[in-house]
């Protein structure tokens, strides 16, 4: 069965990034679309989505739906602090008709497991029968999700369709993997080691946002040396700012209209230090996909990005 690859989508905002920039969307989308993705995570990490407002998530979802016309499947992330607020971005979402809402652990206090699984049962109940996936990040979160809180999810709920699993490095994750549950990685390094794995489903990926191109080629052929080239590519995009502002500025330059800004307090990336990530790109993607069994996009691929 073929494994799937859904960009965790940048967040295209204005004003200093106190506001959507709802109309870029449709070009984003197709952008990512055309590049080898099967379609899009929404208001995850890299989208911002924690530093968004709920009004604000709820109006990027529904602009996203719009914008992609059934092309794809869209997710979305609905985790927030509480579970009220967690509870009502999953319902509101299953009653959009989105294909899957995942849930962070909520960060800042740290759950016990009898907490943590209540919670998630709550939020997989909110949107059920929409397919519900337990979003595992303990760099963000703050703590790991256990396995035997994954088993209590499933066993007492209809709708756990699986695992975003977004931890490092292997030891963290592998455990994951005999749930009987898919799995979607997200370190873009691990998926060549997943991909032998029968619960590997394909990948959420930051990178995808960018270079959705890249992580199709990995995931369709995961290598050692397609892995390799992808953990370069992004080091180069996190060296000197956040994923975010990096990728914004970087996917500017592939012809997609978005802005540089992004939600204080993080800070843009500069032009300058896109112009060095840019300088530095080349060489990892090319290596990323060289012989990639297919790959039409390639040759709409401009070869000389400039930072906009």
């Amino acid at each position: 069965m073929a494994k799937a690859v859904y960009p965790a989508m940048l967040t295209p905002l204005l004003e200093g990034g106190e506001s959507l920039d709802e109309g870029v969307l449709g070009e984003e989308i197709d952008f990512l679309l055309d590049h080898g993705a099967d379609g899009i995570f929404v208001a995850g990490s890299t989208g911002e989505g924690v530093n968004l407002e709920d009004e604000e998530r709820r109006r990027l979802l529904r602009a996203s739906k719009r914008a992609l016309r059934d092309r794809g499947k869209l997710f979305c992330h609905a985790g927030a602090q509480t579970t009220r607020r967690t509870v009502e971005l999953a319902r509101d979402a299953h009653r959009l008709g989105v294909d899957g809402v995942a849930v962070i652990p909520p960060p800042y206090y740290p759950l016990s497991d009898a907490e943590l699984t209540a919670h998630l049962i709550a939020a997989a109940r909110a949107c059920a029968p929409t397919p519900f996936f337990i979003y595992c990040f303990a760099s963000r979160s703050g703590y790991p999700v256990p396995v035997a809180v994954v088993e209590q999810v499933r066993d007492q709920t209809s709708n756990l369709a699986g695992l975003k699993v977004s931890d490092a490095p292997w030891t963290a994750i592998e455990g994951y993997f005999s749930l009987g549950v898919p799995v979607l990685v997200g370190n873009e390094p691990l998926i060549a080691e997943a991909a032998s794995k029968p619960a590997f489903a394909g990948s959420v990926s930051a990178v995808a946002g960018t270079f959705p191109e890249a992580i199709r080629s990995l995931v369709d052929d995961p290598t050692p040396g397609r892995a390799a080239a992808v953990a370069r590519l992004r080091a180069i995009l996190t060296e000197t700012a956040s994923l975010p502002a990096m990728g914004k500025r970087v996917l500017a330059s592939r012809g997609v209209p978005i802005r540089p800004d992004v939600r204080l307090p993080a800070r843009t990336a500069t032009p300058e230090e896109a112009q060095r990530a840019l300088a530095l790109i080349a060489e990892p993607l090319g290596e990323a996909t060289a012989g990639s069994p297919s790959l039409p996009w390639q040759q709409r691929t401009d070869s000389t990005p400039t930072v906009r």
